[in-house]
């Protein structure tokens, strides 16, 4: 008599990861900015508070970091030179994804509560922020593009680093603003929470805020991208309405 095949016991479910023993819950004041053509800038409040499973460590220090990132592209890092007289390029650098806008704010010192592992795997600082570079590279030392890049986006107030930016109350509640500046890049705005306790990463948090145009700005801006002919003819048929409003407010004025 055939017997039959023992039936295979049942596969274990995985295991369920345990929660940390600290977990952040966050908010945001807003989570959508709209640009018009009096767009000027904007604030936004990042606040939230650490819920805890278990009593507070009391060896171990509490530290938050908190991030805003700007939508990525690719940039081009050029090096100019004076040869024979004129001024040219003669070396550049790509980057592959350098983000639009990228502030951070700590609620120490940079280096005394995020350890350089940490800042590696999660590209928190703003050096790290960029991407990988885009194709080989023509120049020995890409240091200096790098820094150049950094100089030139922190002046036009696009890349900022601030220390004691992150207010912690009772090592519960914190809270942390960041000013928006007029030039901003539309797109989502990816903001990250980092909560640490004695150079280890306890947890994370990320949300999105939306930056889009509205209104006029919208218009135009649609109108430029999706009918390029008519936003063109309008253009031209603007040019020369100006051009006559003012040829006819000299003739009058004279």
């Amino acid at each position: 008599m055939a017997q039959e095949a023992p039936t295979p016991a049942p596969a274990p479910a995985p295991a369920t990861p345990a929660p940390a023993p600290e977990q952040i819950v966050a908010g945001l004041s807003r989570d959508n900015i709209g640009i018009t053509t009096s767009f000027d800038g904007s604030q936004i409040l990042i606040y939230g508070a650490v819920k805890r499973e278990a009593p507070e460590p009391d060896d171990e220090k509490l530290a938050v970091i908190v991030t805003l990132e700007g939508p990525l592209g690719p940039v081009t890092i050029r090096r100019k030179s004076r040869e024979f007289g004129i001024w040219v390029n003669t070396a550049s650098v790509g980057v592959a994804a350098a983000p639009s806008y990228y502030a951070v704010a700590t609620s120490g010192p940079m280096d005394e509560i995020l350890p350089p592992r940490v800042d590696t795997q999660q590209r928190i600082s703003i050096p790290l922020a960029m991407r990988a570079f885009s194709g080989p590279l023509e120049v020995e030392d890409s240091k200096p593009f790098t820094e150049a890049l950094l100089r030139i986006r922190e002046r036009q107030g696009l890349y900022e680093m601030e220390t004691g930016g992150v207010h912690i109350v009772d090592n519960t509640l914190f809270r942390a603003d960041f000013d928006l500046p007029a030039n901003l890049t539309e797109g989502d705005y990816k903001t990250r929470i980092f909560l640490l306790r004695g150079g280890k990463l306890v947890d994370q948090y990320q949300s999105a805020i939306e930056v889009r145009k509205v209104g006029l700005e919208r218009w135009l801006y649609t109108l430029a991208h999706q009918q390029a002919a008519l936003y063109g003819l309008l253009s031209l048929a603007l040019a020369v309405f100006a051009g006559w409003a003012a040829a006819a407010i000299f003739r009058f004025v004279r």
